[in-house]
């Protein structure tokens, strides 16, 4: 039987057993998914262990994600761009590192953008590991607009500077971003504002949110944030980070399989440990 696992500190919370184990009995692949808890000084020893046992497959989540860059054989180049790797499969004792944190965003997004997300302008809000993953994702694939705010300028900055494919992109402090809200036609939240316990912050104000556009935030705990809430009374599109989640750990599990599993059982065995 074949082994997969997510290597994260702390790692008890994590609901990616039981939608990879779901996903696994529906594709009828045997195979076992567990948490390995590793801490930061022992993440050489967990991946030479990877390649030891056979394991075959494994998610990696924080605070890992860009230390076990340098201790794996071979970067994908967009997770090489990213800096991060939540993706480790082993290809016959070779470890390959992928980011499908991105990608997965911009699947979940298609659900409901209504035409080519090339044509539209983004805001990202925040300049974290989650932001570079979707900035650089959605630049990957052709969206030229795409502006960034942040509570402080130089991380944003980096970000955009740091940014290999072709694209329009600038910093907005978090006051002028509110002022122009209007121009675009996708926000994206990326931050913990607004996770649970804190449900009642907001990352910004959206009292000039343009009609129609969509509201998407990455937290999916809870599963509508302040925010969206805002959002939504606007008349906008919104879209919680249960997508993203799901989507990230199909693509992890087509990497490792070849096979893209069943995202609609993902979600609700995600949906009914979430008690949604």
């Amino acid at each position: 039987m074949a082994l997969y696992g997510v290597i994260g500190d702390p790692i008890a919370h994590s609901m990616s057993p039981l939608m990879h184990t779901s996903a696994f009995q529906e594709s009828g692949v045997e195979a076992t998914y567990v948490k390995f808890h590793v801490k930061k000084e022992d993440l050489p020893q967990a991946i030479h262990g990877i390649k030891a046992l056979g394991i075959q497959g494994v998610n990696v989540t924080v605070p890992h994600k860009e230390q076990v860059i340098g201790l794996l054989d071979e970067i994908d180049p967009l997770a090489e761009a990213i800096g991060a790797v939540n993706t480790i499969v082993n290809e016959n004792g070779k470890l390959i590192g992928y980011n499908t944190d991105g990608l997965g965003y911009v699947e979940g997004l298609k659900n409901i953008a209504d035409d080519q997300l090339e044509t539209k302008a983004m805001l990202v809000i925040g300049a974290g590991g989650a932001a570079r993953a979707i900035y650089y994702s959605l630049a990957s694939l052709g969206v030229k607009r795409i502006d960034v705010t942040n509570r402080t300028a130089e991380r944003a900055e980096k970000m955009i500077a740091s940014c290999p494919f072709a694209l329009n992109s600038a910093f907005l402090a978090l006051e002028e971003a509110e002022t122009n809200l209007h121009h675009y036609d996708v926000i994206i939240q990326t931050t913990s504002i607004g996770m649970f316990p804190h449900i009642e912050d907001s990352p910004l104000t959206i009292k000039q949110l343009k009609p129609g556009s969509i509201v998407s935030d990455i937290i999916y705990n809870p599963l509508e944030t302040s925010i969206l809430k805002q959002a939504e009374e606007k008349g906008a599109r919104t879209q919680n980070g249960l997508d993203m989640f799901v989507y990230q750990g199909a693509l992890s599990f087509e990497k490792w399989t070849g096979t893209f599993p069943s995202y609609s059982i993902m979600k609700n065995t995600v949906l009914q440990q979430l008690g949604g």
